[in-house]
């Protein structure tokens, strides 16, 4: 007879609320809780479901570099004196030098996720393999009530447990998209159409394939285009780019342009009506979506090099086109359905492989949130409201906050998930939180004035209307 599971035992956690519990350990809230360590009177912990931290696996080229300076770090640019920054890890590594003589700006993905990894191993208060299940607000005891599920190595469930906390930060990033037509290929078993969060798991077999299409003209994008490129013979590539976007497109880069990722403009985008904020974020996507002008550059030379003795590269790289629909033929080929979005044809192609670079979207926080919508105010579509301090827009009844980091671009702009405004972003919520200070933030940070009217002076947050006690000195 097979033996009954052995019951999943409650993990004790603390009665007395603590401060502020944190939901997800990615790059921003791993930048929140590194600039919380030295706040010692600041009772706060993180949960992630994951056994470690990692970002973005699949994604970690050899050369793919991170698209912001590495001063855009976790703490820098709220801290630059901080023992857990870029340069910080350097050092620990006795890596100092040889980094000075490598003038290295931005440095490579890989890199980036190291340095994560090791502020991830020693900053203290972060649970991972945490998944939380459900946030609800106790009127009675004036709480957030945090249940969660300890799980083990397998990712099997082990332990239940909860927690209480004054506040909350959501920090549960974003998941890869698929599009509807290409859904049942991707959820099909043995069919050769994967996420390009999943490419290095696969680029062995995707090398082998006969004939392979990448699908979607961002960054990562790209980049998968020029590693199978240079990983197939020359006359013998067989590979198809295909992007929704009118052009091959480089990102925006210019000084000026980059002072969309200011504090400056986040605070001006939020004062935004709602329909303008949503007109804006559709019509900017060259400042977040485009392709670095180096990979466009390496793509080129790769393709250009292939040209030396005569002859084209067989390889097809085709803007403005949608896939329509998608099926598979017998077992192994797939037929995509394509529409020229400003020809009006249509036509068909055959390929035995798919790789979708359809970038990510938002996880849902309804199931996280359910215990707490009645509470919770909306805008027009239905989102959560997000003040100007990172915080839903809760019901007066709740004393405490729930902050929330990289909740989509509506609120405060393309900025948000940049890596550049994480600390910024991470320092503003300590602020908010402590009712002090401990990080002062310039008041200005470009030099483009967005919008003819100043904006309204900086409340401190001590003064804000739902500002916390301030917490004990020392801080």
């Amino acid at each position: 007879m097979t033996p009954a599971p052995a019951p999943r035992v409650p993990r004790t956690e603390p009665e007395a609320p603590r401060d502020l519990v944190g939901v997800g350990i990615g790059p921003f809230n791993l930048s929140l809780a590194a600039l919380a360590h030295p706040l010692t009177e600041l009772d706060a912990v993180f949960y992630d479901q994951r056994p470690a931290f990692d970002w973005h696996p699949g994604l970690l080229l050899d050369d793919a570099t991170i698209q912001v300076p590495f001063l855009a770090d976790l703490v820098t640019l709220a801290d630059p004196a901080s023992p857990w920054s870029f340069l910080s890890y350097l050092k620990s590594r006795d890596r100092l030098f040889p980094f000075y003589f490598a003038e290295r700006f931005h440095i490579r993905r890989a890199e980036y996720d190291a340095y994560c990894r090791w502020v991830s191993q020693s900053v203290p208060g972060l649970r991972f393999g945490h998944q939380v299940d459900a946030v609800r607000w106790n009127p009675e005891r004036d709480v957030f009530e945090v249940d969660f599920t300890q799980l083990d190595a397998d990712g099997e469930a082990e332990a239940l447990g909860r927690t209480y906390s004054r506040n909350v930060v959501l920090g549960i990033g974003s998941e890869p998209y698929v599009p509807d037509p290409l859904r049942p290929l991707v959820d099909a078993s043995g069919v050769p159409v994967v996420h390009a969060a999943d490419y290095l798991a696969h680029r062995d077999a995707l090398l082998a394939a006969g004939h392979v299409t990448v699908v979607g003209a961002g960054q990562s994008g790209a980049e998968i285009f020029l590693d199978l490129l240079r990983g197939r013979p020359a006359g013998r590539e067989r590979l198809h780019w295909l992007g929704r976007t009118e052009a091959f497109a480089p990102m925006e880069y210019s000084k000026l342009g980059l002072e969309h990722f200011t504090p400056d403009y986040a605070r001006y985008f939020h004062a935004l009506a709602e329909p303008v904020r949503d007109g804006l974020v559709a019509a900017q996507w060259q400042l977040h979506k485009g392709i670095d002008a180096g990979t466009i550059a390496a793509v080129h030379d790769e393709l250009y090099g292939r040209t030396l003795h005569g002859g084209w590269p067989d390889a097809v790289l085709t803007p403005g086109v949608r896939v329509r629909t998608a099926g598979r033929i017998a077992t192994t080929r797939i037929e995509l359905h394509l529409e020229h979005l400003q020809q009006g044809t249509r036509s068909r192609l055959t390929t035995d492989a798919v790789v979708l670079a359809t970038g990510y979207r938002e996880r849902p926080l309804g199931r996280i949130l359910a215990g707490l919508d009645p509470y919770l105010r909306r805008d027009s579509r239905e989102r959560p409201r997000v003040d100007d301090e990172f915080r839903l827009v809760l019901d007066p009844s709740v004393t405490g906050s729930v902050y929330v980091q990289n909740a989509g671009p509506h609120s405060h702009g393309v900025g948000t998930p940049d890596l550049g405004l994480a600390a910024w972003r991470s320092a503003s919520i300590l602020n908010s939180l402590t009712g002090k200070e401990p990080y002062p933030l310039p008041d200005r940070t470009a030099f483009t004035t967005f919008g003819l009217e100043q904006g309204r002076p900086r409340i401190p947050s001590a003064q804000h209307p739902k500002a916390l006690t301030p917490l004990a000195d020392g801080i």
